[in-house]
């Protein structure tokens, strides 16, 4: 009984997190920084990624209340970066510059904000109120195992698309992307302007 509780909230919170972090719906933002030779590196992008989620999961609250930002305020520097990212995929503009070192651009803008999002974040903390711990943390060590599978095969997406295919792909995940960006501005830019009344 106990064990059929557990896999239902497992599944619950998986699906939950799944639909968030989207990774599907990612390919052609990572196939576009492999074609441009901003490597992503699935294995450090899934592992950061695990990290960053565990890590949120047992201090977010805190952590947050230690720089004095609540989670509208996280949310809208997370749509911040989904919208200049967005504006790159639609009109073929370069802002994000990859000055880092080798490897910086599996940190940003894939882990954040495109796994390990504000959103997804925040989500991970609003679970607790429905679902265990341990259902929390399983569903979490099961997106990042999709999400490594994903990354690992993105090539094979590339393949079967065609240069065509990823193109059209990539302006119309870019018009989606930037809906997003907005939608999660302004929803939460409402939250903000409610608690200042």
């Amino acid at each position: 009984m106990d064990l059929s509780i557990n896999i239902k909230e497992i599944f619950t919170a998986f699906m939950v997190l799944f639909a968030i972090i989207d990774i599907t719906g990612s390919t052609p933002i990572v196939i576009g920084l492999n074609s441009t030779g901003k490597k992503v590196n699935a294995t450090q992008a899934a592992g950061i990624s695990l990290a960053i989620f565990i890590a949120f999961f047992f201090a977010g609250d805190g952590l947050l209340k230690l720089f004095n930002i609540d989670i509208p305020s996280f949310a809208l520097a997370g749509a911040l970066v989904l919208f200049v990212l967005a504006i790159e995929m639609t009109f073929n503009i370069e802002i994000f510059q990859n000055d880092g070192p080798e490897g910086a651009t599996t940190f940003i803008p894939v882990v954040f904000p495109l796994i390990a999002g504000a959103g997804a974040l925040a989500t991970t903390l609003t679970l607790k109120a429905e679902c265990s711990p341990l259902s929390i943390i399983i569903a979490i060590i099961l997106n990042m195992l999709v999400v490594y599978v994903v990354l690992r095969n993105v090539y094979l997406v590339e393949r079967i698309l065609g240069k065509s295919g990823v193109y059209i792909l990539r302006k119309f995940f870019g018009i989606i992307l930037l809906a997003m960006s907005v939608k999660i501005f302004t929803s939460n830019l409402n939250i903000l302007l409610d608690s200042l009344r």
